[in-house]
């Protein structure tokens, strides 16, 4: 045992990426507000290496809100096509600004308007009134780069624990559980399933 844990992901995500019909990289994101009241929902994995995983959103947002008061989060990725997930908790930063914008540039011109359009998990009176801020903002951009809006970044996931599950018959799991060593390493132990 005591395998790399993030070489471990990086090799189950590159299956899961050929693999699974759509979105790889979904992962269902929970987090809590200062009261300890969870939320759940899906994002997108859009980088991750020894420091963590990484995900961005509109830190005004529910979810972001949410950080901002309880920065600990659990992410789960699921690839039912390979019958496996990977548990990941731990502490949460936002990444720093020459990230957020190096990946918000490298978002469709939509998308990046789109952020600008959102008031992310706030109420939403008409359908119609959003679109209507999406297309004043697309003529406003016109001809011009779009840039990252002040409310929108990113997050990483520092792993405290990582987990990795595997589907077997009769419901004879495996469950491999990681944990920093102390050491700057990883220790490994086996779950019941």
């Amino acid at each position: 045992m005591a395998e790399d844990p993030h070489a471990l992901f990086e090799h189950w995500f590159a299956e899961a990426r050929a693999a699974e019909p759509n979105d790889a990289e979904a992962g269902a994101l929970a987090s809590a507000d200062a009261e300890g009241r969870p939320s759940v929902r899906m994002v997108l994995l859009k980088g991750h290496d020894a420091r963590g995983f990484v995900f961005y959103t509109n830190q005004e947002s529910r979810k972001g809100r949410e950080l901002a008061a309880n920065p600990w989060a659990a992410l789960l990725f699921h690839w039912k096509s390979l019958r496996r997930q990977v548990r990941i908790e731990g502490a949460v930063t936002p990444v720093s600004a020459d990230e957020a914008d190096a990946y918000f540039a490298s978002r469709s011109r939509d998308s990046r308007i789109g952020a600008w359009a959102s008031d992310q998990s706030r109420p939403l009176a008409a359908r119609e009134m959003f679109e209507e801020r999406y297309r004043k903002l697309v003529e406003a951009y016109d001809g011009e780069d779009v840039p990252r809006p002040p409310h929108w970044s990113g997050y990483r996931v520092a792993p405290e624990r990582i987990e990795f599950w595997s589907d077997r018959p009769h419901r004879l799991h495996e469950r491999r559980l990681f944990v920093p060593d102390g050491d700057g390493g990883w220790s490994e132990s086996l779950l019941y399933p």
